[in-house]
């Protein structure tokens, strides 16, 4: 059985629309609690959300459907993503679960589940909660004296904010140092700007007035142009840019310059390398970072493994061969000496002490690598027709030639959307124009297969 509900990242849909209604919220904490009740111990339950609207209406869902399996829920309202896995951990809890949509607008939401090792759940567990989800749960149902009970945690963000201050270095303060911090109105909209001020920085904070609609609204990891605005107009030494659930993170230097995940990985990587902390012989990252990036660490004497889009797999490569620097371009960066998921604030001051360990501006700490050309292009197709255009000899024909002409300096990444009727075509290499042409002619290829079997 594949996955219907779960996506790469948990459930996801446009709030009080299916599959993210109240009552397939209800379902899926049933079939949650029943995956992961074992043994006699009084079962327990770690809920965060985010900012949007909607999750008050599936907050009480969740709850209710863990109360009926006899689970106690600790509800600890706005919390980043990686608080929940560290709280989840921490606990010693059964499961966790994130309500978030991460970068997308208010109008969708979204439930992130964690083991009680704090990881998100595999591809095999969430199909079996798909599948519990289609059963009866009547005989499964607490007796009234079992029903479990629900409490809010007043001191959780108290206990994240002293976790991610203990991964900065002893000794180092940001004393001196003037920092923006845009909070997207989201999950870390009280602890990013507390942690930083905690620890010395002088802090300019946007984006921190959730008010079930704002999040992410032009503002975040997504759409940093305000940030990099506002570290220009207070002169700021840098910016930090998270997104609604803050487990990814966008940078900009003194300039306004803005810094992706790729920069950020290599940057950590090379100096915990240098320091003898880097564990795997290199940095895990998923195909779409940037070939500079693999070329750089090859010169350290490093690698770059790459997985598949979304953090999960990236965390999952990190486990099974022993890194603990990962992440993706998009500014999930999963260091797991601290951390089990992708935590924006907690790789942000990393590249803080970075900064500070130089004693150089941010603008001469944070290039680390001169990006190779990468252009990205997506092609929308009738999937009605049921062309399957990757399977087109002239297709494969331009993709192979396509290949050649980049060689080793560069390459093709074709990939079909796994929720568009979208085949997304990227290429990079030394040599822009080749790389616009190469891109330009795989497009063409595609378009024309779509249109041949649409004219049939």
């Amino acid at each position: 059985m594949s996955r219907k509900l779960f996506g790469t990242d948990g459930i996801r849909g446009t709030a009080n629309t299916e599959p993210m209604t109240a009552e397939t919220a209800l379902k899926a904490a049933m079939a949650a609690a029943l995956q992961f009740r074992r043994g006699e111990h009084r079962h327990t339950v770690v809920i965060a959300k985010d900012t949007r609207l909607s999750g008050y209406m599936l907050e009480p869902a969740l709850t209710a459907g863990f109360i009926s399996m006899g689970m106690d829920v600790i509800l600890v309202g706005p919390l980043p993503t990686p608080a929940v896995a560290m709280l989840t951990r921490s606990m010693r809890a059964d499961l966790g679960v994130m309500l978030s949509a991460s970068h997308n607008p208010y109008q969708d939401n979204g439930i992130k589940l964690f083991g009680p090792d704090g990881y998100k759940l595999s591809d095999e567990i969430e199909r079996a909660i798909e599948e519990r989800m289609a059963q009866p749960f009547a005989v499964d149902l607490a007796s009234p004296h079992d029903l479990g009970r629900a409490q809010r945690m007043e001191d959780a963000s108290g206990r994240y904010i002293e976790v991610v201050k203990s991964s900065f270095p002893r000794g180092l303060r940001l004393d001196g140092m003037k920092i923006v911090v845009d909070c997207a109105h989201g999950a870390a909209y009280k602890v990013a700007p507390r942690v930083l001020y905690e620890l010395g920085a002088e802090v300019v904070t946007l984006f921190n007035q959730p008010n079930g609609f704002n999040i992410n609204d032009k503002c975040g990891a997504t759409a940093p142009a305000a940030m990099r605005a506002a570290v220009l107009h207070h002169k700021a030494d840098i910016g930090v840019s998270l997104d609604g659930d803050a487990d990814r993170l966008i940078l900009a230097d003194e300039t306004g310059t803005q810094v992706d995940g790729d920069q950020i990985m290599a940057l950590i990587g090379a100096s915990w390398a240098e320091s003898g902390r880097l564990r795997g012989g290199g940095v895990v990252a998923t195909v779409m970072s940037n070939m500079g990036m693999e070329l750089y660490l090859k010169g350290l004497g490093l690698s770059l493994a790459r997985t598949a889009v979304g953090d999960r797999y990236v965390v999952e490569h990190m486990r099974e061969h022993g890194f603990n620097v990962g992440g993706e371009q998009s500014g999930h960066v999963v260091l797991s000496d601290f951390a089990t998921t992708g935590d924006g604030l907690l790789a942000a001051l990393q590249v803080l002490a970075c900064i500070r360990k130089a004693g150089r501006p941010a603008s001469e700490v944070l290039r680390v690598f001169q990006p190779l050309p990468q252009l990205l292009k997506n092609v929308r197709y009738d999937a009605g027709t049921g062309v399957k255009p990757l399977e087109d000899g002239h297709v494969k024909a331009a993709i192979a030639e396509g290949e050649a002409r980049l060689a080793e300096r560069g390459r093709v990444l074709i990939r079909k959307s796994g929720t568009e009727p979208l085949i997304r075509v990227m290429a990079e290499g030394e040599d822009e124009g080749v790389v616009k042409h190469v891109v330009d002619d795989i497009c063409a290829a595609v378009q024309s297969a779509a249109a041949k079997v649409a004219a049939e």
